[in-house]
């Protein structure tokens, strides 16, 4: 009989990582945060013209952090820990518009690592003085379309980490569940007339938070459709609509959402419908919420609740029933020096009046008007 002699076990030497013990502290750190603030006002808001449609705002502005993004930079921070590319000595750096970057400076200083945020020159000088405030620093550019290529290079100088929201942001969140935005919604209206909304509305900057909440409606198998709303120069709406080119889009002028390109994480097919949003008449919508409500939310917020309204007016026109819900994406006093300055809109030329009539007409009558 002949024998055989078993395969010696191959031994390697460990590669080098990121402490496992500061990992775990470090991730850590990151739930406790999620289990202090992972739930967000819901607001019921009343329509005096939609008396069959309920409007719902869920108040992303009362994150620390001030938005929405409070959410995905504490995803993408657990993302890389997870993944081993953070560790204690780690440069994080990131391409922003700005309220992501003040987020994600919060969670980097939180674990003790040195972060960095590139932005175009013209994001408001509010959010600048909040990413210098949690201990980041601000590298501005003059094109916006070069925020992702400066920040890949500064990452490589410093044999750093780019975050990369733009390509991250839709395989960060965990779109099933734990506690992601579209899960807390649906829990909180859960008790409400309508607690399948007919649509949910929502801006798309990286396009994390559509795809998230598209997916998580499929999931489940759920009624409800989402609508995307966009900004004039963004190319996520031409992109939807079958332009091959997109990539010449200008970009948008209001600060969070549209892209100049179609960002990795927009998911087109998990999007129902999309509406392009003049952006006098998002500036318009935000003036008139404030005025109504005393809600104080950035532009995009306005560019959801017009998105919103000219749905629940065509909700109403049809004598169709339901909810509708929306965000309240940031707070409004970040923009007091740019989107609430009369001054900076005129040499933009934005006007805002023209809308305004619009806003309220679908308000107070539920007529759409145009």
């Amino acid at each position: 009989m002949s024998s055989t002699t078993p395969a010696p076990i191959i031994d390697t030497v460990p590669r080098t990582g990121p402490d496992r013990g500061w990992v775990s502290w470090a991730i850590r750190h990151l739930r406790a945060d999620a289990m202090r603030t992972s739930d967000t006002h819901l607001h019921k808001v009343h329509l005096p013209g939609c008396d069959r449609v309920d409007l719902y705002l869920k108040d992303e502005s009362t994150h620390p952090t001030g938005s929405l993004k409070h959410r995905l930079a504490r995803s993408l921070f657990l993302y890389g820990l997870c993944n081993g590319v953070i560790g204690p000595e780690t440069t994080v750096v990131e391409a922003s518009s700005g309220s992501t970057a003040v987020s994600e400076a919060h969670f980097a200083r939180m674990l003790g690592v040195p972060f960095v945020a590139v932005m175009a020159d013209s994001t408001s000088p509010e959010k600048i003085a909040l990413i210098e405030r949690e201990g980041g620093t601000c590298h501005l550019v003059a094109d916006a379309g070069a925020v992702y290529e400066v920040a890949q290079r500064l990452a490589e100088a410093s044999g750093g980490l780019y975050l990369d929201q733009f390509s991250n942001a839709e395989r960060a969140t965990d779109w099933r569940g734990n506690n992601n935005i579209a899960e807390s919604i649906f829990e909180q209206l859960a008790l409400e007339a309508h607690p399948v909304p007919t649509w949910v509305v929502v801006g798309a900057g990286t396009g994390g938070t559509s795809a998230t909440i598209g997916r998580y409606v499929r999931y489940l198998a759920l009624e409800t459709r989402v609508c995307v709303v966009d900004p004039e120069g963004s190319a996520f709406l031409p992109a939807w609509q079958g332009d091959a080119s997109p990539a010449a889009a200008r970009g948008s002028r209001i600060e969070g959402i549209g892209r100049p390109r179609v960002e990795p994480s927009f998911l087109p097919a998990v999007v129902d419908r999309m509406l392009g949003v003049p952006d006098a008449a998002s500036l318009a919508a935000m003036r008139f919420l404030r005025e109504r409500t005393g809600i104080h939310a950035g532009p995009s917020t306005g560019t959801n609740v017009y998105g919103a309204l000219f749905l629940a007016c065509e909700m109403e026109r049809a004598g169709e029933s339901g909810s509708i819900v929306s965000l309240v994406c940031d707070r409004g006093d970040r923009y007091e020096l740019t989107y609430g300055c009369e001054d900076w809109l005129l040499e933009r030329g934005l006007d805002v009046a023209p809308s305004l009539p619009v806003v309220e007409s679908a308000w107070d009558k539920g007529i759409w008007l145009g």
